[in-house]
């Protein structure tokens, strides 16, 4: 009988919780959780919850909030918001052995993205790794690309109900196809999910970005949900003038988009009424996830010299919203 792959849940809430519980439900794998406060408490009391098309999936969770306590990991899923990377950062590197590979399943951009693409300089993004700390934790070589199109809540610590999507799509930063992608990709499906192996993840990152890009901020700002930003002329317009801006990006770093941002409010308007995750935290007292999702946008665009108005303003408009409602620090850099 071949060993079980040791797994780690880095962030046991909406997508973390829901891919533990379905890998830990398979089998294949011993699935411990890095956790906090109540989601801690609920993971070692309850173990593993899902609410997944009417049944209900219960598999019993290691979890503990000290990361050495866990040794070395075969796998290590990054499910936390882009701005509590940096701090969770060490806790992952104290998880990875030589053939530790580090699956970093967020929303926006990643700190590796900009790695290599010639067109910008080698410096970190200042919105997504402003001192280099995430880079000197995870060192590149250990980490696959993935892009997550799911929506799942979590309506209480520890419980996690899946709403729609399972699609998981990986792939290795530098593009191409490998033994371990493979791999990483037989795991994940074993446990259920729609999983797909990239030649270009970085391609998959930016599309899915293009899209939450405007309909996340712009959902946090007004309270509505995504039918109707659609369906206000003027805010439709606002949206599509942003992810022409977006898309001139990606055609300069390798990411051309060929739909229009019209094709992709098409898209949009088929799922119907949802709440964005960023609306979701709002109404939550969450902070906003927006660094990865807008500044590091911005952030690009002034590197390659390409003008961003519309981009710049939402992330400007969303910012101070975040920080007059205390949801995105006063102190973080003023970026770009």
């Amino acid at each position: 009988m071949s060993k079980k792959l040791d797994v780690c849940i880095v962030g046991a809430g909406a997508i973390g919780g829901f891919l533990g519980a379905r890998l830990a439900a398979a089998g294949e794998a011993k699935v411990s959780a890095i956790a906090r406060g109540p989601t801690l408490a609920a993971l070692r009391e309850h173990g593993w919850r899902l609410e997944q098309g009417g049944a209900s999936i219960v598999a019993p969770a290691t979890a503990t909030d000290d990361a050495r306590t866990l040794g070395r990991q075969d796998l290590v899923v990054v499910a936390v918001k882009g701005q509590a990377l940096p701090a969770v950062a060490p806790a992952i590197a104290a998880l990875c052995g030589d053939e530790t590979i580090v699956l970093p399943a967020m929303n926006g951009v990643p700190w590796w993205f900009c790695h290599g693409v010639a067109a910008i300089d080698a410096a970190p993004l200042a919105s997504v790794d402003p001192d280099g700390t995430i880079a000197a934790a995870i060192p590149l070589s250990r980490v696959l690309g993935c892009v997550v199109h799911a929506s799942t809540t979590s309506p209480e610590p520890g419980v996690v109900c899946h709403v729609r999507g399972e699609g998981l799509i990986i792939g290795e930063p530098a593009g191409g196809k490998s033994e371990r992608a493979a791999r990483i990709a037989a795991l994940l499906a074993h446990a259920g999910f729609d999983v797909s192996v990239s030649a270009d993840i970085r391609y998959d990152i930016w599309y899915k970005l293009w899209g939450n890009l405007t309909m996340n901020p712009v959902s946090a700002l007004t309270g509505a949900t995504s039918d109707r930003v659609l369906a206000d002329p003027l805010v439709s317009e606002f949206c599509i003038a942003a992810m022409r801006e977006a898309a001139a990006v990606g055609a300069r770093i390798g990411c051309r988009i060929a739909e229009t941002p019209q094709d992709r409010q098409a898209v949009a308007r088929k799922l119907g009424a949802f709440k964005t995750s960023m609306l979701q935290d709002v109404e939550a007292g969450r902070t906003l996830e927006l660094d990865g999702i807008v500044g590091a946008v911005a952030e690009i665009g002034r590197r390659l010299a390409i003008p961003t108005p519309n981009i710049d303003a939402l992330l400007g408009l969303t910012r101070l919203y975040a920080r007059v409602k205390g949801l995105y620090p006063d102190d973080s850099p003023m970026y770009p």
